[in-house]
């Protein structure tokens, strides 16, 4: 049985990691490379860093901070924000990101998917999806969960795997920084949507909604934010009351 993923989320704006809800209101949570190792220590299975601004300011993501937040972790990094092109992508790869995540630019331009699986294997190549519930399903969002699309998000999620991602990050707009729960009717319909794994994100606000998501969906990861930088628990206690309830985690 595979485990299930804790993965610690740093948005970051301006340098410093920054918490909202529902994509806006954002405040100032502390050092990406600081908050990285410490969550490293916790035992975090992977770190997820998101450059927020830098699809809306049309920039890259801020290499300098990812380098730095690189060197002070022992998991695997994740890294988005900006990343438009393949040579975006190995920027990040050579900046010290072991898996590079692809937002807006893929919807605009879906090649970059595929070329970049081609270059670094698709192991390294994650795409990123905001959902918004719209009607019976969800669109998918781009530029930080700004701007409808028209794709659903299923279908999208379907297209991503076949152009060659190796993994999809599902944030739920509605649900984000909420602190109600994960969408277990999106995490689900996504999940099934496809075979490679899915990282359930947005509307975490305790340990209870990380269990629920990974027992009423095939979700392979959560990723929180709030309830880790605010100190409510750290990624050991959530292990630790996952394998209470019999999840299989690291």
């Amino acid at each position: 049985m595979l485990t299930k993923r804790i993965i610690p989320c740093l948005d970051v704006k301006n340098g410093k990691v920054v918490k909202g809800v529902n994509f806006v209101n954002l405040k100032d949570m502390g050092s990406p490379p600081e908050l990285a190792e410490e969550y490293s220590l916790q035992g975090a299975d992977e770190i997820t860093f998101l450059d927020i601004a830098a699809s809306l300011e049309y920039r890259r993501t801020t290499l300098d901070l990812v380098s730095e937040t690189a060197e002070r972790v022992f998991v695997p990094l994740t890294v988005g924000g900006g990343v438009r092109t393949a040579e975006d992508m190995h920027a990040a790869l050579c900046a010290g990101a072991d898996k590079v995540s692809v937002n807006s630019a893929a919807i605009g331009d879906p090649t970059i998917i595929t070329e970049s699986a081609e270059s670094f294997g698709r192991q390294c190549v994650v795409v990123a999806i905001d959902a918004k519930r719209k009607g019976g399903g969800w669109e998918v969002c781009s530029h930080g969960g700004t701007r409808p699309t028209g794709l659903d998000a299923a279908e999208w999620a379907g297209r991503a795997e076949d152009l060659g991602a190796g993994e999809i990050l599902l944030t739920s707009v509605d649900a984000d920084g909420v602190k109600n729960g994960y969408d277990i009717p999106l995490n689900a319909a996504i999940s099934d949507a496809v075979d490679i794994p899915v990282i359930a994100s947005g509307g975490c606000g305790n340990a209870e909604h990380i269990y629920e998501v990974f027992a009423e969906t095939d979700v392979s990861a959560a990723l929180a934010a709030s309830i880790f930088h605010s100190r409510q628990y750290t990624v050991g206690d959530v292990k630790e009351y996952l394998r209470d309830r019999g999840v299989v985690v690291r």
